[in-house]
């Protein structure tokens, strides 16, 4: 049965687009005939759902993956790439308009952002083939575009055929949703979800909500030219991280022209006439300015609706898909993985539960099960200067009266930064007594990159101190992380001395 349909699936119509709606939702796909029982049987095609899907059919299963709507999930069509293409462009703007400060005078530039979309248009296309019908048709899946719905606790229903199934994983992810904000709900807004679509460059945008997505994209619009206005309902942006991180982030955005309202209370929107109004209240003044279109960047929502999880016997809330430690829900047939059943709404997060579900669903009598709570998972945000943190945060550590120090680097003793002029940001590392590293959290301009090696010793019990003897190429602005060794080592060295010397100083009476 074919699966072509009149609604569009993306916007705008053109050559790149239709190259991506090819490979992730064929309009002249034909599911194949189910024979038998499969293995597995993957319910979302998100980054969760293609990883279990070809990791379970690498080993030699028989697997089935159903996708209702866009293989690839938010991160290639809406989130990640698409994403992080605008970005680049963004840091283009902002690197020519402000090349005089390294001595080269540009002058009559402008951002052409028709230009700047269709690329992103075109590299997600290309992209998308790894995602694609066909390519994971080749490895062995057999790929079922349509709705699918648990009609048992052993079986789905897609497209009028019902597959029957020894294990299943529910990756359906998640999905934007809107604030309760007065007003909202009668004009045009845009989400992360449609907001890549625009072609032509707003004059003026309002951005609901200062967490990772409204302030890379806050930052992104306001260095093409855009008025941008940015309201938060608590103090500050990015209200999850280091204060002292947050606060670099703020004094980059406002330089490059956002307009931050802050504990916005009261907040309300009309329309006017094919833009919007805000009204609304931050710190004891009222502000009341207009808009031409709105992005909504505060909240998600679970994709459970519509599933049958309650045929299947799977407990689910509003927070998404209920699962133990070791990613089993109510039916422990059925696995969960990405964002539907994890707090780390990550891509990088989706492709580590999954590795959790595949080992756990088909391993299941190996000694060492694969758990959630074990995951060291690092988080970035693309503004610029970035912020990467991997770990725990001063205020989890203190609640749960865990004894830690913390190494502070600023950028601005780094060389690299200084040279670069990249010198405003900081690298905080929060270490238990001898040298155990517990969270870290780095505000810099290729900070994502840096924190891996953060992770890596956190994965691998390397301490901070142990960290002084890696060798880093000098200028680098990694030399921050062996900067923030160099220190505890020396703190480490004399508490060690300390306790070495002290028995001898009292036997002998010096």
């Amino acid at each position: 049965m074919s699966v072509a349909s009149d609604t569009p699936l993306i916007r705008p119509d053109d050559e790149h687009n239709r190259v991506l709606i090819d490979n992730v939702h064929p309009p002249d796909w034909t599911n194949p005939t189910p024979s038998g029982t499969y293995d597995m049987v993957v319910v979302g095609a998100g980054t969760a759902g293609l990883i279990t899907a070809i990791g379970c059919a690498g080993l030699g299963k028989k697997v089935a993956l159903l996708e209702r709507h866009l293989m690839g999930g938010d991160c290639l069509n809406v989130g990640c790439v698409p994403s992080k293409a605008v970005i680049r462009a963004a840091r283009a703007a902002a690197e020519v308009r402000d090349a005089a400060e390294l001595g080269t005078n540009v002058s009559g530039y402008s951002v052409d952002f028709a230009h700047l979309m269709e690329r992103m248009r075109r590299l997600r296309a290309g992209i998308s083939r790894h995602d694609s019908a066909r390519r994971y048709t080749e490895a062995g899946v057999d790929v079922f575009i349509g709705q699918g719905v648990f009609t048992g606790p052993d079986r789905v229903e897609v497209d009028g055929q019902t597959l029957l199934f020894k294990k299943a994983c529910i990756a359906t992810g998640a999905r934007a949703s809107a604030p309760p904000i007065p007003g909202l709900d009668e004009v045009d807004y845009l989400t992360n979800e449609t907001i890549f679509e625009l072609t032509e460059l707003p004059r003026r945008l309002g951005v609901i909500g200062a967490g990772p997505i409204g302030c890379e994209l806050a930052q992104s619009f306001a260095r093409f030219g855009t008025e941008v206005s940015l309201i938060e309902s608590t103090h500050g942006i990015l209200p999850r991280e280091d204060p002292d991180a947050a606060a670099i982030v703020k004094q980059s955005m406002v330089k490059d022209g956002v307009q931050l309202y802050c504990c916005g209370r009261e907040v309300r929107l009309e329309r006017d006439g094919d833009g919007a109004r805000f009204v609304l209240a931050s710190h004891d003044k009222s502000y009341d300015f207009t808009v031409d279109q709105v992005l909504v960047a505060a909240g998600r929502a679970p994709n459970v609706d519509g599933l049958g999880l309650e045929a299947a016997g799977v407990d689910f809330d509003r927070r998404g898909v209920k699962v133990n430690d070791r990613l089993q829900t109510s039916n422990r047939n059925i696995f969960a993985a990405g964002d539907i059943a994890s707090r780390y709404q990550f891509t990088h997060a989706a492709d580590a539960t999954s590795r959790i579900v595949i080992r756990n669903a088909l391993f299941p009598w190996l000694p060492f099960k694969g758990r959630a709570s074990k995951l060291i998972m690092p988080w970035c945000t693309y503004t610029e200067p970035e912020i990467a943190h991997v770990g725990r945060y001063p205020k989890e550590l203190e609640e749960a009266g865990v004894r830690f120090s913390t190494v502070e680097i600023p950028l601005k003793s780094i060389d690299r930064a200084i040279l670069e002029g990249q010198d405003e940001g900081i690298l905080k590392v929060h270490v238990r007594p001898g040298g155990r590293i517990l969270g870290a959290t780095l505000v810099a301009a290729h900070a994502v990159d840096m924190i891996s090696e953060l992770t890596t010793a956190m994965v691998h019990g390397v301490k901070l101190h142990q960290m002084s003897k890696v060798i880093h190429p000098y200028p680098t602005q990694a030399e921050a992380i062996k900067r923030a060794g160099d220190q505890y080592f020396r703190t480490w060295a004399l508490r060690l001395k300390d306790r070495v010397t002290r028995p001898w100083t009292m036997f002998t009476g010096s």
